[in-house]
């Protein structure tokens, strides 16, 4: 969300709550302005071919390697002893993920107009980590679902037997929306796109993507190279969200060298202090 010279104090809170809105929508498709944006982006090409590269021999291995004799090494589909994977599962899907991420945003929006002076600028600058967040989750599932729908590969077993080639293009049908994982797209997207604003919680977010991930596999919806694709998908598409939001000065900064780095944002301490506020009577 953007910074609020443009809001006047004095104004009601609805006139507040709507510039606010208008103004955090504005930025993200407004001109780029970075002045090393070019290096940004060549660094960040230099670095999706390498990791394109690298995940997609992987990917290509698995399918004619892996993914056949992985799936019958699984647990027969809906095997009751599962319950708990299926719930776990559901922490990687993108309605879930999204939909906290759009609440999480709606809220600062709700509060930010009612503040004033540091407390406000606190918590835009949490609405435009989000902001930044949400869009790579998004953007990230957007690509899957094309993918899904183009490729139109099989989900394991689709046909009676581990075929790993078994393909509809374009059928439009979910029993052919194995490639590539859509759970593993959001749940390496969220990862990536968290670990870059808060390096903290790196290896958490980390542990999260592979949990994630295995549940896939574990309940049949994927092959292995399915889920690695999704972690493709989910890291390319946070990475150029990353940097359409540096190419804007929008929560990153873009060094001489073309390398991103986050801008330092409010503390979680302060952040809680910016809650307990906006809850006092």
């Amino acid at each position: 969300m953007p910074a609020s010279p443009a809001v006047v104090d004095s104004r009601n809170y609805l006139s507040r709550f709507a510039t606010l809105t208008w103004l955090s929508l504005a930025q993200l498709v407004r001109s780029p302005s970075h002045s090393r944006r070019a290096e940004a982006a060549r660094r960040a090409a230099r670095h999706v071919l390498w990791l394109s590269a690298g995940l997609g021999a992987a990917i290509i291995v698995l399918m004619y390697v892996i993914d056949a004799w992985e799936i019958s090494q699984m647990p027969k589909r809906g095997t009751p002893s599962l319950w708990w994977v299926r719930i776990l599962t559901d922490f990687g899907k993108d309605e879930y993920v999204l939909a906290a991420l759009g609440i999480s945003l709606i809220a600062v929006a709700i509060a930010a107009p009612a503040m004033h002076g540091v407390r406000r600028s606190l918590l835009l600058g949490l609405g435009t980590r989000l902001q930044f967040i949400f869009c790579a989750v998004a953007v990230s599932s957007l690509v899957t679902e094309v993918l899904k729908y183009s490729v139109g590969r099989g989900r394991p077993f689709v046909g009676g037997e581990a075929n790993a080639f078994h393909f509809s293009h374009f059928a439009g049908n979910p029993a052919y929306y194995s490639f590539p994982s859509g759970h593993a797209t959001t749940a390496f997207a969220l990862a990536f796109a968290v670990s870059v604003v808060w390096p903290q919680a790196r290896h958490a977010m980390a542990v999260y993507a592979v949990i994630i991930a295995a549940t896939r596999l574990v309940l049949l919806a994927h092959h292995p190279s399915d889920v690695v694709a999704g972690a493709l998908v989910g890291i390319i598409g946070a990475m150029f969200v990353r940097y359409w939001f540096a190419a804007r000065r929008l929560g990153f900064a873009i060094q001489r060298d073309g390398s991103i780095v986050s801008l330092v944002g409010p503390s979680s301490g302060r952040l809680k202090r910016v809650a307990r506020g906006a809850l006092a009577p």
